[in-house]
Formats: structure tokens, sequence, C-alpha cells
């Protein structure tokens, strides 16, 4: 793999808000997602899934919880509009009000030593908030290849944090090199959140009360059921999202999907592959079809949960 400096700020347009609000934001969030939001504290932050009945996630969040009656949910802006529209048709009693507030907040990717320069420990586990003043906030994220790196979330109009510019297209392979599944468009309804890792980084909490699909998700995960994880891996040719994996010499059934993918700087590129277990362990692996792209499985930069 090619040596890459990954060192800066990245603006991240390709990502948009939803704020929820009022005295039952909380509790709503806590009956809709993967996530326990009614003990969401002020420098916490929560990965979650949104999912249908029958458990198959349709969008994914870090969701934070600035005011104690107002929470920011973070995801791809692609998904944004109809997640909105998805989540809004179920508030119905509750006193809480949803809304697309991309517009009102500016959203940069911190790396490397832009951590410090803006006065961030760079040690700070993944998950954790941390306020600036009483409008900023920043999300620890897992690092990329050893390298930490940070959500910036600040009123729109606020100052750009201080660092180097970090090249977007580098965020995004730094996204797929942390190993985290960020939902967009080609995947919606793919996975359960076990088939993305979401158990093992934190994206579900199997303690808290019912939400869409949880029955589901939680047959996967202590029925022994699950399949399919997702794997890191990389290939010297394009690989795109929704693109389905095959094992070599068999070009008529997938064992796997490309989650997520980027292409490194310097050539090649990287993937997150939601994939069959035993395919993964015959090896032999292929993008787009029995003869495509070469896909070379790297180590995860987590440990994955064993099926209880």
């Amino acid at each position: 793999m090619t040596t890459v400096v990954l060192n800066g700020v990245a603006t991240l347009s390709h990502l948009g808000v939803i704020r929820a609000e009022g005295p039952d934001a909380a509790s709503f969030l806590h009956g809709q997602l993967t996530q326990d939001f009614s003990l969401l504290g002020a420098t916490e932050a929560r990965l979650a899934a949104l999912c249908t009945a029958k458990g198959r996630v349709i969008a994914s969040f870090i969701g934070i919880r600035p005011q104690p009656e107002s929470i920011l949910l973070v995801c791809s802006r692609d998904i944004l509009a109809a997640t909105l529209k998805r989540l809004s048709m179920y508030v119905l009693r509750a006193k809480a009000k949803l809304t697309d507030a991309t517009d009102q907040f500016a959203l940069y990717g911190l790396a490397g030593t832009a951590l410090t320069a803006n006065g961030l420990d760079a040690a700070t586990p993944p998950g954790k908030r941390t306020a600036i003043g009483d409008d900023i906030s920043v999300v620890s994220l897992y690092p990329a290849d050893g390298v930490p790196r940070a959500l910036w979330i600040a009123p729109a109009d606020h100052a750009a944090p201080a660092g180097p510019k970090l090249d977007a297209d580098l965020w995004q392979w730094s996204e797929v090199r942390s190993g985290i599944v960020t939902v967009t468009t080609p995947i919606i309804e793919a996975f359960v959140p076990q088939m993305i890792n979401y158990e093992s980084v934190g994206g579900v909490n199997f303690k808290k009360g019912c939400y869409p699909g949880q029955e589901i998700v939680a047959r996967s995960q202590f029925r022994g059921t699950l399949k399919r994880r997702t794997y890191l891996m990389q290939a010297d040719a394009p690989v795109a999202v929704g693109q389905e994996v095959f094992a070599a010499g068999d070009g008529e059934q997938p064992v796997g999907t490309v989650a997520q993918a980027a292409q490194a700087p310097g050539g090649g590129w990287a993937a997150l592959v939601s994939m069959q277990i035993s395919a993964l362990e015959a090896g032999g692996l292929h993008a787009g079809a029995a003869i495509g792209p070469a896909l070379t499985v790297e180590p995860l930069p987590y440990a994955l949960l064993e099926d209880i």
C-alpha cells in the first residue's frame, strides 16, 4: 500500500445534519434507532442505524446532544431527505420536531496534527464529544492507519478549524481505512447492522428497548445466524459502492457487496466489503465479476465481536 500522509482539515460537503428538537426528541430517537439516545450525555456521541421492520439498515448516523432538548444526527447527504421524511412519519404525538439543519452547520474532518492545533486531545477514544465554547462540537472518530481523526460541527458562519487543507477525496479514503461504513444510497436495505460490523463498533445497543427491526437484529446476534461480516480490502482497479463481489471461478452467485470505497492516493482503491465469512476464508475474491479486479484482504483496525 502506498504511504499516505493523512494530516489536515477537510470540508465534508457530502454530509448533512438532521436536528431533532423538543422535550421528547431523545425518547423519540431512542425508539427508532439502534442506539440508546435517552441516556446520551453531553460528552458522548453515538453511532446508530435506522432499520426497516426486517432489520435492514436504511440510514446511519453520528448523533450528539449539544443541548438537553436538541440532538444532531450527521448522515450522508444523499439519503438525508428520504430519511427525514421516514422518521417524521413516526413522530405522531411526540413533542419533537425534526428538520434538515444542513445549511445551519459547517462540517469538517480533522486528521493528524490538526487535532492538537485546535486544542484537542488526539488520544481521545472514539465516541466522545468535546465542546469548544457554546456552539462547536468535536466528535472523536476511529483512526485511519493509526492516524487520529475527528468530526468538527460548527455554525455555518463560524471560522474553519486551524490546519492545512486536506483533500476531500483523501478524507473519504481515510473513512474506508477506519473500517466504519457510512450508509449511502446504493446500499440502502442491503444489510442488517452486524453485516457492517455495527455491533462491534458501538452502533447497536442490545439492552435498550424496541425499535424497528430490533427482533431480527437481536436474533442475528444471539442465535448465531450471522454469516456475513465487513472486511477491509484493497484493489488495483476501481471498485464502487453497491458492486457485487465474486469468488474466482463462479461468476453466477455473488458472495459479497462493496459497502464503501475510495481511491487511494498514488493509485489503487480501498474498500469495505460485506461478505460471506465462508467465502472470505476460501479466498480468490474479485469485484464486479469472477474475473474482475482482485481484492486483497487486510486486517480491520478493530476486533470483531464474536456471536453470542
